[in-house]
């Protein structure tokens, strides 16, 4: 499977250049006007989207939960913003996918649904956010897979840094295969909520 979608190396470089500039600038007009619901919505989305870029888990998810915080600003500036209901759902999903222990993941699973069902109901026909709340329900049952394939992946013992890189790519991959396009793990569907108002940023391909 190519989960790279004929992205280059090249494009995910422009991508975290984007992502970074994109929340350096959110951070700043933070400072100026701190009840930009639009604004906080795009530095919530960059840190989501940082995260799946991130050297460790704990960075991961420590960023994820700095995402959910701003998100959860924007809702309470504006509680109808959909496309913030709608990333807040996927952050949870993602949070508590990567909890080992499933009677802690729950509520992240249980908020996921929540801001999924109250995106649909702010916009009843965006045909993502009816996909996400019907998938929600499939929660519970995807992450036990998910972290049983990542026990395989341990138990296998990787007997060295190639083997277990190897297992880590597995991981994602189950990752991809669980949460396809609907939910943020490992692929670029956060753009779908935000990325047009950062897409004028994205620099010009470098010259061959």
């Amino acid at each position: 499977m190519d989960n790279n979608m004929e992205f280059s190396q090249e494009d995910f470089e422009r991508l975290i250049i984007v992502l970074e500039r994109t929340r350096k600038v959110a951070e700043l007009n933070y400072a100026k006007d701190p009840l930009d619901a639009d604004n906080l919505t795009k530095w919530a989305g960059s840190l989501l989207e940082l995260s799946q870029y991130q050297n460790t888990e704990a960075d991961t998810m420590a960023m994820i939960k700095d995402s959910i915080s701003k998100f959860e600003e924007a809702l309470l500036i504006n509680p109808s913003k959909h496309n913030a209901l709608w990333c807040l759902g996927n952050a949870n999903a993602n949070y508590g996918l990567l909890i080992p222990e499933v009677d802690e993941a729950k509520p992240y699973f249980g908020k996921a649904a929540e801001c999924f069902q109250k995106a649909v109901e702010e916009d009843p026909t965006n045909e993502l956010y009816l996909k996400s709340s019907e998938f929600a329900s499939k929660a519970l049952d995807l992450h036990s897979e998910f972290h049983s394939q990542v026990q395989q992946n341990i138990g296998a013992g990787p007997a060295s840094s190639s083997l277990s890189k190897k297992s880590k790519s597995k991981s994602s991959d189950l990752k991809y295969d669980i949460f396809g396009w609907v939910i943020l793990a490992v692929g670029l569907v956060a753009s779908l909520a935000w990325a047009g108002i950062a897409k004028s940023n994205i620099p010009p391909p470098p010259r061959r």
